[in-house]
């Protein structure tokens, strides 16, 4: 298992550099700083857990129309494809603030990592938030280690870290996944790295509790 770690997260890196973005500049025109578009995230989940959401008030046939020709995320969130987790509505955003990309266990494929890396570099989004949850089905499946139909097990060479640092607890080991695909990013892309040392972007890892709809910043 652990070499078949080694080779996925070598195949990330080689999947990215810096050339395939040189010329392109930052088409977005969101003037928050990384830790501004981190709190607007904050405020919008607490409005979510208290039920007061904005989002859904604003004029959805204006918004389609800002967003038809262009996009202007602030934010970029990595999150599971969990049915139980629907992003822009935990954050309570609309159209166009966030750039959303999913998968099973929230782990940082080369294709994710491409997806990120266009949203940080081209659209100039100033946060990325790698957002695990409870009750994950992906690391608990991680966890168990049995066989599985299909091509569901190739999502465990990207978890199984977590599980042999943080042990069989399913809570502790999702939140250590997270970590750990917040440190692959930050490894295995040269744009996100470049991104972060020049302080254009922020990157944390995040914890979405299904049963109560909070959202926690993990350390």
């Amino acid at each position: 298992m652990k070499a078949a770690t080694a080779s996925v997260l070598g195949g990330a890196v080689a999947s990215v550099g810096m050339d395939a973005f040189a010329p392109v500049e930052a088409q977005a025109q969101t003037t928050d700083t990384p830790q501004q578009a981190l709190q607007r995230l904050v405020d919008g989940n607490k409005r979510y857990v208290d039920q007061r959401l904005t989002s859904f008030t604003k004029d959805m046939a204006l918004i389609r129309q800002h967003t038809a020709e262009k996009q202007e995320p602030f934010a970029a969130v990595l999150s599971c494809a969990d049915s139980r987790v629907p992003v822009e509505i935990v954050f309570d955003q609309a159209i166009g603030d966030v750039f959303v990309t999913r998968v099973a266990g929230n782990i940082a494929t080369p294709e994710i990592i491409a997806s990120l890396e266009y949203g940080a570099a081209v659209l100039g989004t100033k946060v990325l938030v790698v957002m695990g949850h409870s009750a994950c089905g992906a690391v608990k499946a991680t966890i168990a280690g049995k066989e599985v139909p299909g091509q569901i097990s190739s999502l465990y060479p990207y978890i199984y870290p977590a599980v042999e640092q943080a042990g069989t607890s399913l809570e502790a080991a999702s939140k250590q996944n997270v970590k750990n695909q917040v440190s692959l990013l930050s490894k295995a892309s040269p744009v996100l790295a470049k991104l972060i040392q020049e302080k254009n972007l922020q990157i944390v890892s995040a914890f979405y509790d299904v049963s109560t709809g909070q959202v926690t910043m993990l350390e």
